[in-house]
């Protein structure tokens, strides 16, 4: 056991079997009416956490730490770990924006969401404020943490200011986060959307 879930690659090959046990075995007729509409906010749950994990992960644990980490560790925070959570936090950004958009696309509320109509208000505040913290996270919080952690050419000022410009749109994804889940979550607790 030890050996399949010591390697990441297996353990997310036995995810998707699994998955695909419960879609076909569990779940009935896979492709019913409406099955894309269901998968697709499967799929937007799940970028959508590793965003929102990894948005909290730099917030609540790699920043706040990164100045108690003795100096000499701190080349492995920033040359192998950002570098590579920062990779996926940027895809899962861009996949939660895009799947949100499809399952609002077959829902027939896209359009309304986002022109803030009623009775979609609510979820299109949620999905503008996902869309600007997309934004944020590819053409602000990425720029910047390339600079800083030194994964493009710049001097130490630079550096130093990329990663307080970074640090300051991280938080106000962080910021953002929090109106941004309760419109996702309550929309369709209030029954408004399909």
């Amino acid at each position: 056991m030890a050996k399949l879930l010591g390697n990441l690659n297996y353990a997310i090959i036995l995810g998707v079997l699994l998955l695909i046990v419960v879609m076909f075995g569990f779940h009935g007729t896979v492709m019913a009416e409406g099955y894309a509409n269901a998968f697709f906010r499967y799929l937007h749950v799940l970028v959508g956490i590793m965003w929102i994990g990894l948005l909290y992960y730099f917030n609540f644990v790699q920043i706040p730490t990164m100045p108690k980490v003795p100096a000499e560790l701190k080349p492995g925070v920033s040359k192998y770990i950002a570098p590579e959570a920062l990779f996926w936090f940027r895809w899962a950004a861009a996949f939660t924006v895009l799947t949100g958009l499809v399952v609002a696309l077959l829902n027939g509320y896209l359009h309304q969401a986002l022109m803030l109509q009623s009775p979609y208000r609510l979820i299109g505040l949620g999905m503008w404020l996902a869309i600007i913290m997309a934004i944020n996270v590819w053409f602000v919080i990425w720029p910047n943490q390339k600079k800083a952690l030194g994964l493009v050419d710049a001097d130490a000022d630079t550096k130093a200011k990329a990663a307080s410009t970074a640090m300051i749109f991280s938080r106000t994804n962080t910021v953002l986060s929090l109106p941004m889940l309760y419109c996702m979550v309550t929309q369709g607790l209030l029954g408004q959307v399909g």
